[in-house]
């Protein structure tokens, strides 16, 4: 056997770490197993997972340490978390937070689907509840892939509390109280919103080489699926195409990339967004309530800029039309959640 250096009495029995410094400087360290006949057999490169293979090579039970939520949330953040999307990346951090006091100290064979529930049902906020356990499942799922468990996953089963999707619909009424109060920058990104049926991070992130030929070119970062959204209708240019052009020549004196700018040609950020959202919407409910109309000014104060992608899809006659445009691929989705207005009926006589 290979004698104990110093470097590798942190290691199990039989285990111990190279290490070289590559061209670029940086030191790569990797992990290998001696057995009985001497042979050498790599681990790896990761600690966590050359414990693992250690542990199955000499037989024994895997080490506790590494089967401690805890051990697999720090690792879940480290190694899933992030290859998301920005947002999810927020999300997911935000719900472990809320997962680590009662789950941190459980071994994860510990944790059955009664304790899952209790956990869902001792929450007050009930859909943030969902989300949680949502990525608690996720989070079992590569443990399992991990090696660390051999049981089902807890979660799977564990009922769901009901949610009932969004229904506010921002009516042409709502939409020009806010419109008249913004700044010209927020009426440029409520009308890309508007013609495109996009996300509110997508439309801040559509770029004047994003128009190509008679398309806006778009890639939805939370799904990653592309478009290609029509600027010419029957030979004619349309309400979007017709949009870009006076944004472009607004812009012309800017250098940016970007459609959405401010007034000094900077990209408007989420938190510009946001800002100048929140501006309007307050001024165009004080102007409905300096004219006596409380309920215009609490329909007012409920329009969130999100609401502009679902009233686009309830604007769109066919659902088909309205799933595509939305990057959808089910309509179900599009009809359940995103259309919010009622069927067309006839009146009685």
């Amino acid at each position: 056997m290979r004698p104990r250096k110093k470097e590798n009495r942190d290691l199990p029995p039989n285990m111990y770490r190279r290490r070289r410094i590559r061209k670029n400087g940086k030191v790569w360290v990797g992990y290998y197993y001696q057995d009985t006949s001497g042979k050498e057999i790599p681990l790896g490169t990761d600690l966590d997972l050359a414990r693992l293979k250690w542990a199955e090579l000499e037989a024994k039970e895997k080490p506790l340490d590494l089967r401690i939520m805890r051990s697999i949330f720090d690792r879940y953040v480290r190694d899933v978390i992030p290859k998301k999307a920005p947002r999810t990346q927020r999300d997911n951090l935000a719900e472990l937070r809320q997962l680590r006091p009662l789950f941190d100290e459980a071994p994860i064979d510990a944790i059955t689907p009664a304790m899952i529930a209790r956990y869902r049902d001792a929450r007050s906020a009930k859909v943030r509840a969902n989300r949680e356990i949502a990525t608690l499942s996720h989070v079992f799922n590569m443990a399992r892939e991990w090696g660390l468990t051999v049981k089902e996953n807890p979660c799977q089963g564990v009922r769901k509390n009901k949610e009932a999707p969004r229904d506010y619909y921002a009516n042409d009424v709502v939409w020009n109280a806010v419109y008249r109060k913004a700044v010209p920058e927020l009426k440029d990104a409520m009308d890309l919103a508007y013609l495109t049926g996009q996300r509110p991070a997508d439309v801040l992130r559509m770029r004047k080489d994003d128009i190509e030929g008679d398309f806006l070119l778009v890639q939805q970062g939370k799904t990653s699926k592309k478009l290609r959204i029509m600027l010419r209708s029957d030979e004619q240019e349309n309400s979007l195409g017709t949009l870009l052009k006076q944004i472009a020549a607004r812009n012309r004196q800017f250098t940016s990339p970007f459609l959405i700018v401010n007034e000094r040609g900077l990209r408007v950020s989420q938190v510009m967004l946001r800002d100048r959202w929140e501006a309007a919407r307050d001024k165009a409910k004080a102007a409905a309530l300096e004219d006596g109309d409380a309920h215009l000014a609490l329909r007012i104060g409920q329009f969130q800029f999100r609401d502009i992608r679902p009233k686009a899809a309830s604007e769109i006659t066919d659902v088909k039309d309205a799933s595509r445009l939305l990057g959808h691929t089910e309509e179900e989705i599009t009809e359940r959640v995103y259309r919010r207005l009622g069927a067309i009926a006839k009146p009685a006589k």
